[in-house]
């Protein structure tokens, strides 16, 4: 047949698509559904890399394969439009983010349609529409009201140079990850999510999700929940009465996991951020202390609790009572402490504590064993300390039984913990404790491209000298306090509540944002009385939060979605998307999940059912893609010279979904010549003739089926496609015109992966209509037991292919079927065939000479 032009065959079934909205969604009410969402991608000036249809092409063979399985699909696309990019790019040129955006918006869309994806696009979203911005802040009022959104003041990390606050991964070595600018902790007004309140739905709400075990592990590790024990130390002397003075209980309080080692804390040690600091610090040591706060603030979290890091810290002269036996203990400042975990002090065991016993070493401070291990065990020796005296070489972290500990002696540490926890209890100085690691989530950005948090204040007004009425003057020239104590709620009837238009985007140096400039947008008078909007926006994550929800009832503009539609799609069937969203992401958006769930405003407790995550496609020198590696491969090139349906068909065959692999444009020549195969089997099928296939094809046709549909539904896209290529080689060698079931057969089940293939088969097979919607092939299981085996073909004895015939095929036919086999033919063609060997069922042997 003439060759297959795949560009003309491309554009004229994407055409078709559009016209006809092929993939418009539709519910009927008994059909099963499927919800199969890709995690929607941040349109950057780049545009897509061939990393990104990996997931897409995987997403799209499920929404088209369940289509043909009789499922209503749901399989929408859309834009996480916010973000810090677009908006340092309208720093740098005075381009509003907005056109920026619209355009990056327009060439992703571009590249996915040339891909043949099978979205709704009448669905299609972005996070920065005012439509959808308008029921963001509507949920963001849903968590104000539930007590879940919060005002605080946070140690932050504050990046002049990007002019916003970073969250802790954004910050490497004391600097933004972005752009390498110095980052410092200040303490900061900022909004705050509550998602503490959850941690522990959201830890047990894992179990039971068809999600890889890493991201589960990772989600668990990052809530952090640990048990143990609160315990309390007096404050001793003057630094007691400065705490009480300035109206501070005077003690302070740690957690631990540990109170089976409380008879060995020989200090107790505070964090730079700690609010009783001031208070305990004596006046001889202030000097120290305060330079010490200073130099600490200079440090990410993550640098402060590296392991192996140098212990540094300062004496605050002040004591603390020990809760039980009374035995006044040292009190330390030292930035290995956390403020934000915790309660932001330690009781230091440096026995039984890595991290307490290297500073000890540091300070000289006393090291007192309570813990040893259990006799017979191994020696204490070996963790360099008996009990003899001689000084541990290391902590001893372990469990064991007390030493050192009076009457809890002997005592096994998990039965220690329940009696010092109870002695506690017991002398009103502490008790069972829950901890988690997870912090509340900091949810300002002090930046223009952002949804307005959607908050405003009452405004007190300083009366001029002259007397004049507060009253009657104007916050934006004159002087005024803004009353941030007194937050109040936008009415929904305002909503959405838009950016202002800018002209300079730049920050500033004020952490208020560059919002707070825009002084004709934040002040407003209402009855006589003067308010300020809240100033600072909202962080990128929020838009994709709740995405997948919207997508559900994309056009409603009375509610961000029905209970309706919601009813008929929640939850995601089919998550697809990168492993680097395995904590934040996913963790914000199942917590708003979980809060909307508790407000009645979903009836599904969890987002998405099934996770996967597609591994990432390496540059052709096996390192990750990078503009400045130069290694990109840029989809356009690919589609333009090999075609869609190829690309896809490649980055399905290269190995595992969920494997990291190395792009290799030499190989997709295989993919395209089993595509070209598809095509030339096709224009073989007589369409006037009904001829029966044989008995072999049959069985081939049914064990093809059998393997593909269950390749499909284990999302083994590979090895489904090496069946499909068996396939097409058996019937591309049968000596006769191709029978029409098989051709049709395998039309289908290429559909998914090749669409614009299998629809343009379809049609050359006689049909009227798109094969979207068509039945999925069955098959018999009777016909799938193999009566036919795969041999290897060797040449002079290598093997260099493989063929599966039926074990009383002929030989004559067995030899030209394997001189077809590709990988055979190139050893074989030009070559003089010195003998034949064929043992049927077993092997085929070729052994050549040179002519």
């Amino acid at each position: 047949g003439a060759k297959y032009d795949a560009r003309a065959v491309e554009a004229k079934w994407q055409a078709y698509w559009d016209e006809h909205e092929t993939f418009k969604t539709v519910r009927r009410p008994d059909a099963p559904k499927k919800y199969v969402l890709d995690m929607f991608p941040y349109p950057s000036g780049a545009g897509l890399h061939v990393g990104h249809p990996e997931g897409y092409t995987a997403s799209d063979i499920m929404a088209r394969y369940w289509r043909m399985c009789g499922y209503d699909v749901l399989h929408p696309m859309g834009w996480d439009s916010f973000g810090l990019p677009a908006e340092q790019h309208a720093v740098q040129t005075g381009t509003h983010p907005r056109t920026t955006t619209a355009a990056n918006i327009a060439n992703f869309k571009r590249q996915l349609k040339s891909l043949g994806f099978s979205y709704d696009w009448g669905r299609e979203l972005a996070t920065t529409d005012i439509e959808y911005v308008k029921w963001t802040q509507w949920i963001f009022l849903q968590l104000f009201q539930k007590g879940l959104a919060v005002q605080s003041e946070v140690p932050v990390n504050w990046c002049a140079g990007l002019g916003t606050v970073l969250a802790n991964e954004e910050v490497i070595d004391g600097k933004s990850e972005r752009g390498d600018f110095p980052v410092v902790r200040l303490p900061l007004r900022q909004w705050v999510l509550k998602i503490t309140e959850y941690a522990d739905k959201l830890a047990d709400g894992l179990e039971g999700l068809a999600w890889p075990e890493g991201t589960r592990t990772a989600q668990r590790q990052w809530i952090g929940r640990s048990e143990g024990a609160a315990i309390v130390f007096d404050i001793l002397g003057d630094a007691a009465r400065s705490a009480d003075a300035a109206g501070e209980r005077p003690r302070l309080e740690v957690f631990t996991t540990r109170p089976d080692t409380l008879l060995g804390v020989t200090y107790v040690v505070v964090a730079p951020e700690h609010p009783l600091l001031g208070a305990l610090t004596a006046e001889a040591c202030r000097t120290d202390v305060d330079a010490y706060v200073v130099a600490a603030k200079a440090k990410s979290e993550l640098d402060r609790v590296a392991a192996g890091a140098a212990k540094t810290g300062a004496r605050t002269g002040a004591s603390v009572a020990h809760p039980l036996t009374g035995e006044p203990l040292p009190v330390w400042v030292s930035d290995y402490v956390i403020g934000g975990y915790g309660t932001g002090a330690v009781m230091a065991v440096p026995a039984h504590d890595e991290r307490d016993f290297a500073f000890a070493q540091a300070f000289g401070l006393p090291v007192k064993q309570v813990i040893a291990r259990p006799a017979g065990a191994g020696a204490d020796g070996e963790a360099g300390g008996a009990l003899d005296g001689g000084a541990l070489a290391q902590a001893l972290t372990e469990d064991g039984v007390l030493v050192n500990s009076g009457e809890y002696d002997g005592m096994p540490s998990a039965e220690a913990r329940s009696a010092l926890t109870a002695a506690l209890e017991a002398k009103g100085a502490g008790g069972a404790r829950v901890n988690y690691k997870l912090r509340d989530w900091v949810f300002s950005r002090q930046r223009y491209w952002g949804e307005p948090i959607p908050i405003y204040f009452p405004v007190e007004l300083t009366p001029t000298a002259g007397g004049g009425d507060a009253a009657s003057g104007d916050p934006r020239t004159q002087p005024h306090r803004i009353c941030y104590e007194t937050p109040i709620a936008v009415d929904e009837t305002e909503l959405p509540i838009a950016l202002p238009e800018l002209d300079d985007f730049s920050p500033g140096d004020n952490p208020e944002g560059c919002l707070a400039r825009a002084t004709d947008w934040r002040y407003f008078q209402r009855d006589g009385k003067w308010y300020a909007r809240e100033t600072n926006t909202m962080p990128q994550w929020a838009g994709s939060c709740w995405y997948y929800l919207r997508f559900m009832d994309p056009a409603n503009t009375k509610a961000a979605w029905s209970k309706e539609a919601a009813d008929a799609w929640l939850p995601v069937d089919l998550y697809v998307g990168g492993a680097e969203h395995a904590v934040l992401h996913l963790l914000y958006a199942r917590f708003w999940h979980k809060a909307l769930f508790d407000a009645g405003l979903v009836a599904a407790p969890e987002p998405f059912a099934r996770l996967v995550h597609q591994g990432m496609i390496l540059g052709a020198d096996g390192e990750k893609m990078s503009k400045s590696r130069g290694n990109v491969v840029n989809p356009d090139d690919i589609v333009g010279e090999y075609g869609a349906d190829a690309m896809r068909m490649y980055e399905m065959f290269m190995g595992p979904l969920d494997a990291v692999k190395p792009w290799q444009t030499s190989q997709i020549s295989g993919v395209v010549r089993f595509r070209d195969r598809v095509a030339s089997v096709v224009s073989r099928v007589d369409p006037s003739s009904e001829a029966r296939m044989a008995d072999d094809t049959e069985r081939l046709m049914h064990l093809t089926i059998k393997k593909v549909t269950q390749n499909v539904d284990a999302l083994g896209f590979n090895t489904a496609i090496s069946a499909m290529m068996v396939f097409s080689n058996h019937l591309g060698a049968l000596e006769t015109a191709v029978p029409r079931e098989p051709a049709e057969v395998l039309a289908k089940l290429v559909s998914p992966f090749a669409p614009h293939l299998g629809e343009e088969m379809w049609q050359r097979l006689g049909h009227e209509r798109s094969l979207a919607y068509e039945p999925w092939p069955q098959y018999d299981e009777a016909l799938t037991v193999s009566n036919t085996v795969t041999l290897g073909i060797q040449v002079n004895g290598k093997t260099r292919g493989e063929l599966t015939l039926s074990p009383d095929t002929p030989e004559a036919e067995a030899r030209a079927l394997a001189e077809k086999v590709e990988s055979v033919s190139k050893f074989v063609d030009g070559m003089a065939v010195k003998k034949f060997i064929y043992r049927p069922g077993k092997i085929i042997n070729f052994v050549v000479a040179p002519k």
